[in-house]
Order: C-alpha cells, then sequence, then structure tokens
C-alpha cells in the first residue's frame, strides 16, 4: 500500500528509485512492529484475557494457590516469554513481506526491476533500521501480555467481566503500542538512531 501511494508522487518528479527508501524504512522502523503488534493485541492478549478471566470465575486460579502453585508463575510468565519470542519474528516476516510487496508494486507501477530495487535496498537499508523495530516488537509483547494477563487476573466472578476485561485488553494493548512507539520515536530522533 505504501509503494502504491508513493509510486504516482515518485513518477511525477523521476525518482522511481526512491520508492526502495520509502518502503523498506517504513515498514522496518514502524509499520510491521504497529502492525503486528495490534494483530497481536487483537487476537493473543484479548485471548490472554479470556482464558485466565475464565479460569478465574471457574475458580482454577484458587486451586492452584491450594496446590502451593503460583498463578504468576504458571499462567503469566510463560505468556509473556511467549509473545517476546513470536512477536519479533512475525515482525520481521512481516518485514520481508512488506519489502517484497513493495518490490512487486515498484515493477508493476514504476518499471523498476528487481535486481535494481535489490541493490537499492542493500544501499538504503541498514542492518540499524531492521534492529530498530525487532528491538520494539518484545516490548510491545511484555506490554500486550503484561495488559491481557493482569486484566484476566482482575476480573470478577461472572460472565460479562470477562467480555469486558477482553475488550479493555485489546483497547489498553493498542493505546499501550501506541505510547510506546512514540516514546520510541522520541528517543531514537534524540539519539539521532
Amino acid at each position: 500500500v505504501i509503494a502504491y501511494l508513493f509510486a504516482g508522487q515518485l513518477q511525477k518528479y523521476g525518482a522511481n528509485v526512491f520508492i526502495v527508501d520509502s518502503v523498506s524504512l517504513a515498514m522496518c522502523r514502524e509499520l510491521s512492529p504497529i502492525i503486528v503488534a495490534i494483530i497481536v493485541a487483537g487476537r493473543s492478549g484479548s485471548a490472554y484475557t479470556a482464558q485466565i478471566g475464565t479460569m478465574k470465575i471457574n475458580q482454577e486460579i484458587d486451586a492452584m494457590r491450594v496446590l502451593g502453585l503460583s498463578p504468576m508463575q504458571v499462567l503469566v510468565i510463560p505468556r509473556l516469554i511467549a509473545l517476546m519470542l513470536a512477536v519479533p519474528l512475525l515482525v520481521f516476516v512481516g518485514d520481508i513481506a512488506g519489502i517484497f510487496g513493495g518490490m512487486l508494486i515498484a515493477e508493476l507501477q514504476l518499471g523498476l526491476t528487481g535486481s535494481t530495487y535489490l541493490d537499492r535496498l542493500q544501499t538504503v537499508l541498514s542492518v540499524r533500521h531492521v534492529l530498530v523495530g525487532l528491538v520494539k516488537a518484545p516490548v510491545f509483547a511484555a506490554f500486550i501480555a503484561t495488559i491481557g494477563c493482569m486484566l484476566g487476573l482482575s476480573v470478577e466472578n461472572n460472565a460479562r467481566a470477562v467480555g469486558l476485561g477482553t475488550t479493555a485488553s485489546v483497547v489498553k494493548s493498542i493505546v499501550a503500542v501506541i505510547l510506546i512507539n512514540a516514546a520510541f520515536a522520541i528517543i531514537l530522533t534524540e539519539l539521532k538512531i
């Protein structure tokens, strides 16, 4: 989509090759981490809240405590670690998909060959740009998992509360991701990264 929108503007000025810059930097630094985080918040964050909330209603969490198990160690930490490992992998896949999608549009809309696209990509896309997105990913994941699990643990003992908690989980996770991304933008700009 970014490639398609920029293609018309770049073509007006004869700057077709700069499509690579806009697509690769936008995908790796911003779009892929944000899109993945929003999808994960809607899918996994809400599932964490619903699962743990249902366990609380069914008194399974109380049963864990009676058995001497910590709900934090059994329910929260594994989910947190899993999400912190999975989200960077998803962001990397998103980077690749976005870059190759941009290459397809560049060829179809601008007549830019794949080899020219890849040559320019090697010039403009340094490892630090990819790392910026990959560093954001586990931070986003940690907040999504924490919010989802904590809202699940704080659910009242009725089914309505599980639904409300699940909705709140998605909304709070997305807001947190946007605010954290803004903080990253400010910090990275100040550090000139």
